[in-house]
């Protein structure tokens, strides 16, 4: 793990890629050494995205559940779809 002030890693762009494709983590920091941003190894990103979309898929479905459990009335969705027709013709693909 590294630390590279932003503009020292855009000079060795080549290099902080290669070390990262590597396995290292390079954090890179601001004037004042705060730390900004992170490279990290591709599989390292993509799980960490698979992680952010899982969390929000859960969330998703937690607040679906909220939802059913209000109370009030059901309403089909043919009347949802016609009281915002208007709206919806602005996306085609959405019906």
């Amino acid at each position: 793990m590294s630390e590279l002030p932003i503009p020292e890693a855009r000079d060795h762009l080549s290099e902080v890629a290669h070390d990262a494709a590597g396995g290292q983590v390079i954090y890179l920091t601001d004037e004042h050494g705060e730390r900004l941003a992170a490279i990290v190894p591709a599989d390292v990103a993509v799980a960490g995205a698979a992680a952010v979309e899982a969390l929000e898929d859960a969330e998703d479905v937690r607040a679906a559940h909220a939802a059913l459990a209000e109370p009030g009335p059901n309403v089909p969705l043919e009347s949802v779809l016609a009281k915002y027709a208007d709206d919806l013709d602005a996306y085609p693909d959405a019906r």
